[in-house]
């Protein structure tokens, strides 16, 4: 093999026998052959499989089982081994592992599917939410990653919220549209429940409402991928990936909440722009302000991102919404009200009135009270405002205690209905503006609900100011004589004594 080339040229080129090149080269003829007619070696080359005739007969039930694996569960499907071992006890196989293990390796690697690169037009976008690990409050918690990218530039949006659900999905969407200072015109998702209601058929869906609500206000067109085929939106799929392993490492500390790591992941996404893909000619940031002008214009009035509910007030004045309890006023107590639930708040509105606002609980089974809302029923039960729950924990400034055992200790019992009164003024005022005024009636030694409702009412008036007859032409000509103060001398002469 080594005078390969040097065979070649002196038979080929120079002339020499093919008789002489065997004998000079202690050659067999056939081989001689092979070097005439390949210009470098070949290489081994089999002409038929080597038989395997252990194996063979039981080849097709290890295809057969391979094959009914893609309909099994992921985490329940075969492995090598126990197909070894299946084939060994139920079919009587007499060979080794490691042919198995050649078979089901050639076996999955005809069967790998193979997948059609796809264009992305400008204006394009893919939807989907990924998982990731912080540490909130000292705890590792795992947040949900809401991902929006433009495949096209490239350009990303992350975001992290406590949960997957309807309020973040939306929520997502109008934070990643004000990054990108557009909206697409189209947005590919796989089929979470919380967009799809029901897959009506190939790619036919039913949305939901919440769904319908933010496409109609951002008029966008939604396509969705086919069951069980998240490739079709492999761009977003490699980025969530992508974001765990740049954004998020080492894992984020926090101890404010989410709205740090939301600025942080924003930033990282704006820092992402300056870099450049294989094979394109510009950086991200360049390709994004190229493609702006096939993205829909923002809408002139932000959309609300909330979840909208119908619920009970039940007796105890609390609505139960996602796990978690909210109180309302007892006035409520008993009525249909309408939960608007965002990511931050949750507003509940009974008729036409905002009955209350509440931050947003993420736990479950959590009761967040207002103490204001039960004060109105105290009153007319005031032997349990030292029992009540929504009272428990209700931190006030130490002038409401010293106010409290005045009241008390000048009326009685009716001394705590007293307290109460004043508390209800914080239906109408800030705990500073009561404060002020409960300190200023003790100043004044006036332990009563009546005089710190007036001390209250007298701070929050307002001076007049000058009158001034601008834009009031026809009061110029009204003459007002100058009173006579004499006439009032004279009255106070005669009643001094």
């Amino acid at each position: 093999m080594e005078n390969w080339a040097e065979i070649r040229r002196h038979v080929l080129v120079d002339g020499l026998s093919k008789r002489a090149a065997c004998r000079q080269y202690d050659l067999h003829w056939d081989t001689l052959q092979k070097i005439l007619q390949h210009p470098e070696p070949p290489g081994y080359r089999r002409t038929a499989p080597r038989p395997r005739p252990k194996l063979d007969p039981v080849l097709g039930v290890l295809h057969q089982i391979l094959q009914d694996d893609k309909k099994a569960p992921k985490k329940q499907r075969h492995t090598t081994r126990r197909i070894f071992e299946r084939l060994r006890d139920e079919h009587g196989y007499k060979g080794g592992l490691s042919i198995v293990k050649e078979a089901v390796a050639a076996w999955r690697a005809r069967s790998a599917e193979v997948f059609v690169p796809l264009a992305h037009p400008p204006g394009e976008a893919q939807v989907d939410f990924g998982e990731a690990e912080v540490t909130l409050d000292g705890r590792p918690t795992k947040v949900a990653l809401f991902v929006l990218t433009l495949p096209y530039s490239d350009a990303t949006f992350v975001c992290a919220f406590p949960r997957e659900c309807t309020e973040a999905f939306l929520e997502g969407h109008v934070r990643a549209f004000a990054f990108l200072g557009g909206v697409p015109r189209r947005i590919s998702y796989d089929n979470l429940k919380i967009a799809v209601a029901e897959i009506t058929g190939g790619r036919q869906r039913k949305v939901t409402d919440a769904f319908l609500r933010l496409k109609s206000y951002h008029l966008f067109a939604d396509h969705f991928c086919r069951v069980r085929r998240p490739n079709e939106k492999g761009h977003v799929e490699t980025l969530v990936g992508y974001a765990r392993r740049n954004f998020l490492v080492p894992v984020p500390v926090l101890h404010d909440g989410l709205g740090g790591l939301n600025a942080r992941l924003e930033q990282a996404c704006r820092d992402d722009l300056a870099r450049r893909l294989w094979g394109k000619p510009a950086i991200k940031a360049d390709r994004l302000a190229e493609e702006r002008s096939a993205l829909l214009p923002l809408p002139p009035e932000p959309f609300l991102a909330a979840r909208v509910e119908s619920r009970a007030v039940d007796s105890l004045s609390l609505v139960s919404f996602d796990a978690n309890q909210y109180s309302v006023p007892t006035e409520f107590a008993h009525h249909r009200a309408t939960v608007v639930a965002s990511v931050e708040t949750v507003r509940i509105v009974v008729g036409d009135r905002v009955a209350a606002i509440h931050r947003r609980c993420w736990g479950r089974e959590q009761v967040t009270y207002e103490p204001v809302h039960y004060l109105a029923l105290l009153e007319r039960k005031p032997g349990a405002l030292d029992f009540a729950a929504p009272l428990e924990g209700w931190e006030l400034p130490v002038c409401f205690g010293v106010l409290r055992r005045r009241l008390e200790a000048e009326f009685g019992g009716p001394g705590t209905r007293q307290f109460i009164k004043v508390l209800r003024l914080l239906e109408h005022a800030s705990l500073a503006e009561l404060t002020r005024a409960v300190e200023r009636a003790l100043e004044l030694g006036v332990a009563d609900a009546d005089a710190v409702r007036l001390i209250l009412e007298h701070r929050r008036e307002e001076p007049v100011g000058l009158f001034c007859l601008d834009g009031r032409p026809h009061l110029k000509l009204v003459a007002v004589p100058t009173p006579d103060l004499g006439v009032y001398a004279s009255l106070a002469a005669e009643v001094a004594p």
